[in-house]
C-alpha cells in the first residue's frame, strides 16, 4: 500500500483568541487529524510538522506557514494537504489557480475535511471554483463593509486612525490638542500669512528653531526589486531629517511637510475622507475662517505662479539629493559661455580635489542641471500615474483614482512650471546615479502632499524605483535622455473610462437608475451601460491596462463597437486575439 504523507494546514484571519489554551487553530487541527486517522486504511499518515498561520488573511499567499508548506511540497516531503475548509487555504481564485498548478507539478493534492469533492474531475474543479468564488465574494463584501463603516464614521466627524497630525494626540475616536505642538502649528500658519511663501516659511521655521514631531516607523529590510532602498553611500536612510524621524529625534521641517500642514483640514476641526470634508468632533487649532483664508491664498498663489510671466530664481532643485555610484555627492556647479550661465551637477571629488578623476569618464559625472531636473520630474509623475490605480495607495476609491489621475495629467500634459516642478522634485528623498541607471527614493510625506492623501495610505515599496538613462551626442552637444514609465502605451482615456464605469456602477448599487445617471451625465443610456461593463474587467486585464501592457487593439473605441463578455475567461480569450 502506498504511503500518503499528509500535512495539516490551519489558518485564522484575526488574532482574537489566539492566546487561549485551545483556540480555532487547535480545533481545525483536531478535525483534520481525526479525518486522516479515518483514512488510515488508504495509507494516509499524518506528518508531525505544524503549518499554522494565526491572524493572517487568506486574501494573499504571503503567509509564513503556507510558504513553508509549499517549500516542503516542492522538496517532495508532502503528498497531500489537509484543511478544515478550502477558504483556510486561500480566498482568492487567482491564488488558488497558482496553488493547484504548483501542487500538480509536485504530484501532490489537497483535501477539505468539511467539503467533500474530488479535484481530479472536471465537476470537482467546477465545484471548487464556485466555493472559492463565494469565498472571494465574502472577502470583498467584508472589505466594502469596513469601507462603508469608515465612511459613515468620518461623516460623523470621528477620527478613524492614521498618521497623527502635529498638534494632536488620539482620544478614543476623536483627537485632543497637545498645546506644545499646537503652538508650532499656529506659528507656521502665522508665518505663511506674514510671508505668503511656503519656501520662506521653511526658511523662517529653520531660523527660529521649529521642529516636527518624531515618527517611529517600522521599516522592513527587504529588497523591492531594483535595490534602490540601499543608497550608494552604504546607508539605509537618506536625509538627516529622515534619519531623525527613524531615530525619534525632532527634525527640521521640509517644504512638503509645511504644505501638508497648511492644507490639512484637521486643523480647522474638520475630517477629510477622500474628496469630501466633514465637520469633526475634535477641537480646532486654527479658526475655520483663518484656515479658509490660507487655502484661498494658497490657491491664488498657485494660480498666479502658473499663469504669471515673472522670472523664477535659477534654484537647483536637486541640490543635496544626488549621489553617484561611489556615494559621492553631486554638487551644483556653474559655467559661463557667451554671456550665458549654465548649471551642472558634478561629482564632488572633481570640485574639491579630494580625489583624482576616474580613468573612465562614466565615473566622473557632469550632468546638465535643467534637463536632469525636467526629466526626473516627468519620471516621478509617470511613476505615480502608473501605480496610483494599481498599488500605490491602500484601498483607493474609483473617484479618488480619477481625481489623482486628472491632477497628475497625461504624458502630453507634463509641461510644469518651475514652482510645480519644485514641488514634484521635493518628493525625491535621494537619487543615485550609476552608469545607465538612476535609482530614486521618494519621501512619503512629500508624495502624500502631492496626491493630497494621508502618508500612511502609501505603499512603501512603490516609493523606491529605478529608471534607465543614456547620453546622446549631437556634434559637440550632449543630450541627457531618461526613459520613464510614461513612454509605455498607457491609454489615459481608457483608464478614465474604466474609472467612470466604476463610479456609475457604485451609483447603481446605491439605488440610482441607468436613466437617472444618463440624465445627470448628459450621455445616452447605451453609453452608460457600456461604461458600467468596464467595471467587470478581469483583474489581470485591468492591471495590464493600468501598466500600459494591454494589446494595441484594446482601446475605448474598440470597446464601444464590441460587447465585452462578463465571464473573465471569455474576456481573456477575446482580448488575447486583438
Amino acid at each position: 500500500m502506498k504511503r500518503i504523507r499528509c500535512a495539516i494546514y490551519t489558518r485564522k484571519s484575526s488574532e482574537d483568541g489566539l492566546e487561549q489554551e485551545f483556540n480555532s487553530l487547535h480545533a481545525q487541527r483536531e478535525a483534520c487529524a481525526a479525518y486522516i486517522a479515518s483514512q488510515k486504511h488508504e495509507g494516509w499518515v499524518q506528518l508531525p510538522e505544524h503549518y499554522d498561520d494565526g491572524g493572517l488573511s487568506g486574501g494573499n499567499m504571503d503567509r509564513p506557514g503556507l510558504q513553508q508548506l509549499l517549500r516542503d511540497i516542492d522538496e517532495g516531503l508532502v503528498d497531500q494537504i489537509v484543511v478544515y475548509k478550502i477558504d483556510r487555504l486561500t480566498r482568492s481564485l487567482a491564488d488558488f489557480a497558482k496553488l493547484v498548478e504548483r501542487l500538480d507539478a509536485a504530484q501532490a493534492s489537497f483535501v477539505s475535511v468539511t467539503q467533500s469533492f474530488n479535484t481530479s474531475t472536471s465537476m470537482g474543479r467546477l465545484t471548487l471554483n464556485v466555493l472559492l468564488s463565494f469565498a472571494q465574494f465574502e472577502r470583498e463584501v467584508t472589505a466594502e463593509r469596513i469601507r462603508d463603516k469608515i465612511t459613515a464614521s468620518k461623516k460623523k466627524g470621528l477620527w478613524m486612525g492614521g498618521a497623527i497630525p502635529l498638534g494632536y494626540t488620539p482620544d478614543g475616536r476623536t483627537l485632543k490638542i497637545v498645546e506644545k505642538e499646537a503652538r508650532i502649528v499656529r506659528q507656521l500658519f502665522d508665518l505663511y500669512n506674514d510671508h505668503g511663501s511656503i519656501m520662506e516659511v521653511t526658511r523662517q521655521a529653520e531660523r527660529i528653531g521649529l521642529r516636527s514631531k518624531p515618527r517611529f516607523r517600522k521599516r522592513k529590510a527587504k529588497s523591492v526589486g531594483n535595490d534602490c532602498a540601499a543608497h550608494a553611500d552604504g546607508t539605509s536612510g537618506g536625509s538627516a531629517a529622515q534619519f531623525a524621524k527613524q531615530s525619534g529625534e525632532l527634525a527640521p521641517f521640509v517644504r512638503s511637510q509645511i504644505h501638508y500642514i497648511l492644507t490639512n483640514p484637521v486643523y480647522a476641526g474638520r475630517i477629510r475622507h477622500h474628496d469630501k470634508i466633514h465637520a469633526g468632533q475634535h477641537p480646532a487649532i486654527i479658526a475655520p475662517e483663518a484656515f479658509d483664508a490660507v487655502q484661498a491664498k494658497l490657491s491664488a498663489d498657485a494660480s498666479r505662479k502658473r499663469g504669471g510671466s515673472g522670472s523664477t530664481p535659477n534654484t537647483s532643485l536637486l541640490a543635496g539629493k544626488l549621489r553617484d555610484e561611489t556615494g559621492d555627492r553631486l554638487t551644483v556647479s556653474h559655467a559661463e559661455k557667451k554671456g550665458r550661465r549654465y548649471r551642472y551637477y558634478v561629482s564632488n571629488r572633481l570640485i574639491s580635489g579630494k580625489g583624482q578623476a576616474s580613468e573612465s569618464a562614466s565615473n566622473d559625472w557632469r550632468l546638465p542641471a535643467k534637463p536632469l531636473e525636467d526629466q526626473l520630474g516627468k519620471v516621478v509623475l509617470a511613476h505615480l500615474r502608473k501605480h496610483v490605480a494599481a498599488d500605490l495607495l491602500q484601498q483607493p476609491s474609483a473617484d479618488e483614482i480619477a481625481r489623482i489621475l486628472k491632477m497628475l495629467g497625461s504624458d502630453d500634459e507634463i509641461e510644469t512650471s518651475r514652482q510645480e516642478l519644485a514641488l514634484i522634485l521635493d518628493g525625491i528623498e535621494q537619487a543615485t546615479v550609476i552608469p545607465g541607471e538612476i535609482k530614486i527614493v521618494l519621501q512619503a510625506d512629500a508624495v502624500a502632499a502631492i496626491l493630497n492623501v494621508p502618508a500612511d495610505r502609501l505603499n512603501a515599496e512603490r516609493l523606491c524605483f529605478a529608471t534607465a538613462f543614456q547620453f546622446r551626442k549631437r556634434g559637440v552637444e550632449t543630450k541627457l535622455v531618461i526613459a520613464h514609465a510614461g513612454q509605455k502605451a498607457v491609454d489615459q482615456v481608457l483608464i478614465r473610462n474604466i474609472a467612470r464605469g466604476h463610479r456609475y456602477y457604485d451609483a447603481v448599487k446605491e439605488g440610482s437608475t441607468i436613466d437617472e445617471i444618463a440624465a445627470t451625465e448628459n450621455l445616452s443610456r447605451a453609453r452608460i451601460v457600456q461604461l458600467i461593463d468596464l467595471a467587470f474587467l478581469a483583474p489581470d486585464v485591468l492591471q495590464s491596462i493600468i501598466w500600459g501592457e494591454q494589446p494595441v487593439g484594446l482601446t475605448s473605441e474598440w470597446l464601444q463597437r464590441n460587447d465585452l463578455p462578463i465571464d473573465w475567461q471569455a474576456q481573456r480569450r477575446l482580448i488575447a486575439a486583438l
